[in-house]
């Protein structure tokens, strides 16, 4: 399994400047409808907030992991924003998100594949170091080519 199977180029959204999570969370909603994943924002963007409501998803060290499960997305994927200048995102630590990952699952995939993609994601992002390069990739590229970097 690698990060990059969900999260593809078209996926990697490159510095954005949201003015709230609400915001955030719909950039990174239109970029998986702009791929012909959503087929309905508005419900893949409740489901979002309905799982942010439950909790946080701002998990600290800058990054914030939202998702949702719904069928209103067609398979299994990950949409990237990065967000220079943070945006506030109630993570445990209290500092702003600067790194988003936008998961999205439907329904009848939901247990699995989500929780594998947390997993991969989760193990790699507690290394510093590649978080700094992620935060100073200076391309969309260059990010897709790191996140291909994140496997079983």
């Amino acid at each position: 399994m690698i990060l990059t199977d969900y999260l593809t180029r078209d996926l990697v959204l490159g510095d954005i400047a949201p003015a709230s999570k609400a915001a955030a969370i719909a950039e990174l909603t239109a970029a998986l409808a702009a791929s012909g994943l959503v087929t309905d924002q508005e419900t893949f963007v409740r489901a979002v907030r309905e799982r942010e409501a439950e909790g946080t998803t701002g998990i600290g060290d800058g990054i914030a992991i939202p998702h949702g499960k719904t069928d209103a997305i067609a398979r299994p994927a990950v949409a990237f924003a990065r967000v220079p200048d943070g945006v506030g995102w109630d993570s445990l630590d209290g500092a702003p998100a600067r790194l988003l990952f936008l998961i999205g699952v439907p329904e009848s995939a939901a247990g699995d594949e989500h929780l594998r993609i947390l997993a991969l994601l989760s193990r790699r992002l507690i290394d510093a170091e590649y978080r700094n390069a992620l935060l100073t990739a200076p391309t969309p590229d260059d990010l897709h080519r790191l996140f291909a970097q994140i496997t079983t």
